[in-house]
């Protein structure tokens, strides 16, 4: 976009005219900044779906500072000196709002408001005069020019999530379908064998899950909801698993037949489904890097902004771990790539041997691993991290036809804690990865307990 083109008002003003008229633009959004940051978030308390990205107090903080920063930014801009910067700016914006999936609708009529009130304030404060009605024409035109810049960002942005969408989804229905479908079949079946035993056994108190928290239902929730997206099957199968929790397992006894075949009779037809489902699946594109089978980077905006809906939602817990290997470039320039792709390879699959099949794992960086943890606590996250951190030590991996060497690995563990941009927990995570290399290496550090301030402030410089 031309900047020069998006402020014509600004440049065809003469010099006093654009300081008179800054002035009072100035004067006024200082005055009236509170009142104005109260009253755009007024068109966003007021829309049911959009309510729920202030709903936590840390993030309604952070996002009327930002306003309140924003407006007094937009106001001391010199469309003359610094076009670029602000273009830059206003860009970065649009781009947090997509991630964020804020709609756009939304903080146009929220700018819409502003330009209102501050030209009625603009327009009293200078008895209707000429020079006020230029202030208020020039103060309309930045802030028409930061939306448009604001919302060609956002609609790129939102084009590219919703490719990445489909594209996982397609991704995902073509791993080895029939591998998949058996390993579900047989989850759903050793936990159905589960009830039945206690059942049988007479037990007191059950030893089973509820069907939700057993390892099939969560399969259906997390990878199945983004397999089978939008299919009436799957939902059929999410109403018979709470059925199964809320109406049969509390009432099932080995004493009432009828309750056992019931019981019976809904995994029965959730077999039926699951089978349906499996043959509806195709498979079009590979999306796993090809050295370590985890997957592709470009799909964990996809998955993780899908987990932080969920978990919000459900006030389920999520975690995250970021792995990286330590000296990673030794072993390259002692030994080679062939021994470094080795120790990736194995560092993998150690990974993918010790997380469930609920949870992602990505291939982030060059030796970096981030694994989602669905469902997980910040303590369980944490046991996690030292049982990989562990076996990755105590793991030989050949490098050469008499050599081996062992690897160590530093991470860091972060849980959410609300808010909605999945960055800021990756951020976190990534914080809490350098305070453990800062720490000696070779350790798991969870955010929030790094030493001092300056793992958040040098994040990302290893």
């Amino acid at each position: 976009m031309n900047g020069r083109a998006g402020v014509l008002g600004w440049l065809s003003s003469s010099e006093d005219e654009r300081e008179a008229a800054r002035s009072t633009i100035v004067r006024i959004v200082h005055q009236e900044a509170d009142a104005l940051v109260a009253a755009f978030y007024e068109v966003f308390l007021g829309d049911t779906q959009s309510a729920q990205f202030l709903s936590h107090n840390v993030v309604q903080d952070r996002l009327r500072h930002s306003l309140r920063k924003w407006l007094l930014a937009l106001v001391e801009f010199d469309p003359l000196a610094d076009i670029e910067a602000f273009e830059r700016r206003q860009i970065e914006i649009g781009e947090v709002h997509a991630r964020l999936n804020i709609p756009n609708n939304l903080v146009m009529e929220g700018t819409t408001l502003i330009k209102t009130k501050v030209a009625d304030k603009i327009a009293t404060a200078g008895n209707h005069s000429p020079s006020a009605f230029h202030a208020i024409i020039l103060f309309n035109e930045v802030v028409d020019y930061a939306i448009r810049l604001m919302s060609t960002a956002y609609m790129s942005g939102a084009n590219r999530r919703t490719k990445t969408e489909e594209a996982f989804r397609i991704f995902s229905l073509g791993q080895d379908i029939n591998l998949e479908r058996e390993t579900q079949r047989a989850a759903l079946m050793e936990w159905s064998h589960s009830v039945l035993l206690s059942m049988l056994g007479n037990e007191s108190e059950p030893s089973h899950n509820s069907f939700a928290a057993s390892p099939f239902g969560l399969w259906i929730r997390h990878r199945a909801a983004v397999l089978f997206q939008g299919s009436p099957l799957l939902d059929k199968i999410q109403h018979l698993i709470r059925e199964v929790d809320t109406e049969i397992l509390p009432n099932i006894s080995s004493s009432q037949p009828a309750s056992l075949v019931m019981f019976q009779r809904r995994i029965d037809e959730i077999k039926f489904l699951l089978n349906d489902l499996f043959k509806l699946a195709a498979g079009v594109e590979n999306g796993r890097d090809p050295l370590t089978q985890t997957l592709n980077r470009r799909f964990l905006p996809t998955v993780l902004g899908r987990e932080i809906s969920l978990s919000k939602k459900a006030g389920t817990p999520l975690s995250v771990l970021m792995v990286d290997l330590d000296h990673f470039k030794t072993v390259n320039d002692r030994f080679g790539h062939p021994a470094g792709d080795a120790v990736l390879s194995q560092t993998a699959e150690t990974i993918l041997n010790n997380v469930r099949a609920t949870d992602f794992v990505f291939r982030y960086g060059g030796e970096e691993f981030l694994i989602v943890l669905v469902e997980t606590a910040e303590s369980q996250a944490h046991a996690l991290a030292e049982r990989i951190r562990t076996e990755l030590t105590k793991t030989p991996i050949s490098v050469a036809e008499t050599e081996s060497i062992k690897v160590t690995a530093s991470i860091g563990v972060a849980a959410y804690e609300g808010h909605p941009d999945y960055e800021y927990l990756i951020n976190a995570a990534d914080a809490a990865l350098y305070a453990a290399k800062q720490n000696g290496r070779d350790c798991v550090v969870v955010a929030g307990d790094e030493s001092g301030t300056s793992a958040l402030s040098a994040s990302g410089q290893r």
